[in-house]
């Protein structure tokens, strides 16, 4: 260790990013020390997958992010893959499940992947200081830096920045990386909440409030990005994995299409009901291929409601298209207090993809979610925080 410096590397964030990068980097003879404002490490994992941690997703790959500079993540997710970290889940024989869509959960709890992550930093040496908050950075006279923190100052050659974004505050989330990153010269990308429900408001919130708890299979689609999974009606707007997902993609102003028979031939279907039951209402044929309560609703304001013989073709098929394309506009989001992402914020393209080191400052080096790369729903963004932890660790 280079004198005048109490560590080789200071990782401020004691998140999934922070801890994978540590671990890595300890592994290598650096001397680490993770800087940690809350009183305990993981808080985040500990809560994610309602408990079980969605730690990765099979699939994981640049398509499934988010990025003003898309071809950023490429080089790290293709160092560090989806196999590679369950073999250190496995390594620690912590059972897990795939459900759905590639996505992995521990069977027992999130608290084994906090528990694998400290003993891998423990065996490689790694300080935790928790609790610790920090008044500021600032540069070393022999170039590095200096965290003056409530533990005291800690100084090293290199600065990993992996303090995460501004989702969920009450799990400490703040925006402590993206000032740190404008202090050293960097650009930051205009942030906003992902994976996040949507609310509504006027009409359409008076329309369906009282759906809350409802839930159906749904293709919704923004733009050119559409997802199908379920949908959830809630006191206030929608939600469910659909719209979570479609949430990072959605602007303020754009309307969303859902197809509420997903993977069917809603003309068909109508077709065949109406020659098969003649004499049913519309509301009731409905209610056979949908909720009976949102089929009502749909029936109520959307729909015309009569005996399926009272349709002529035309009327049938203006009934398919609804049911294919029926349209949503919502006023907006939750909002960053349930959002499990933060899209936006420290521009990649000054930032090595390789090493994730600042092009700015020598030294200085980010990783995870503070980053302007963002991951679909579904264990994508653990993927993003291992990979570029992983990185970061084998560079400093």
């Amino acid at each position: 260790m280079a004198s005048g410096f109490s560590h080789d590397v200071l990782v401020i964030g004691g998140g999934a990013a922070g801890l994978m990068c540590a671990a890595t980097a300890g592994a290598r003879g650096r001397s680490v020390l993770v800087i940690e404002h809350a009183n305990r490490v993981g808080k985040k994992i500990l809560m994610s997958g309602g408990g079980r941690c969605n730690f990765t997703n099979t699939g994981a790959g640049p398509a499934n992010y988010l990025s003003s500079n898309p071809h950023f993540c490429r080089s790290a997710l293709a160092r560090y893959t989806p196999r590679d970290f369950i073999a250190l889940v496995e390594s620690h024989r912590i059972a897990y499940h795939e459900k759905d869509l590639g996505q992995l959960f521990c069977d027992d709890s999130s608290r084994q992947i906090v528990a694998m992550l400290l003993a891998e930093c423990e065996q490689a040496g790694v300080h935790i200081a928790t609790g610790c908050s920090i008044e500021q950075v600032t540069v070393h006279e022999g170039g590095g830096y200096v965290v003056h923190s409530a533990h005291g100052a800690f100084a090293a050659p290199a600065l990993v920045v992996a303090s995460g974004g501004l989702s969920i505050p009450s799990m400490g989330a703040s925006g402590f990386g993206y000032a740190l990153a404008r202090q050293f010269g960097h650009t930051l990308l205009p942030t906003r909440a992902g994976l996040v429900p949507l609310t509504l408001s006027g009409k359409p919130q008076e329309q369906l409030a009282d759906l809350a708890g409802v839930a159906l299979p749904v293709r919704v689609a923004s733009g050119r990005a559409a997802f199908e999974n379920a949908m959830l009606f809630t006191h206030r707007g929608v939600s469910g994995p659909a719209i979570l997902q479609i949430s990072s993609y959605w602007q303020p102003g754009q309307p969303l299409h859902l197809d509420l028979l997903p993977g069917q031939d809603a003309l068909d279907l109508l077709q065949a009901q109406r020659a098969a039951r003649p004499a049913a209402e519309l509301k009731t044929v409905l209610g056979d291929l949908l909720p009976r309560r949102f089929a009502q609703r749909l029936c109520e304001h959307w729909l015309p409601n009569r005996p399926m013989k009272q349709f002529n073709p035309a009327q049938l098929r203006q009934a398919a298209q609804l049911l294919r394309a029926w349209p949503l506009v919502a006023s907006g989001t939750e909002g960053y207090r349930t959002a499990e992402v933060t899209l936006g914020g420290v521009d990649t393209r000054e930032v090595s993809q390789a090493t994730f080191e600042s092009r700015r400052a020598p030294g200085l080096y980010f990783v995870g979610e503070v980053l302007d790369v963002t991951g679909w729903l579904g264990g994508y963004n653990f993927q993003w925080a291992w990979a570029s932890g992983h990185a970061a660790g084998q560079a400093v």
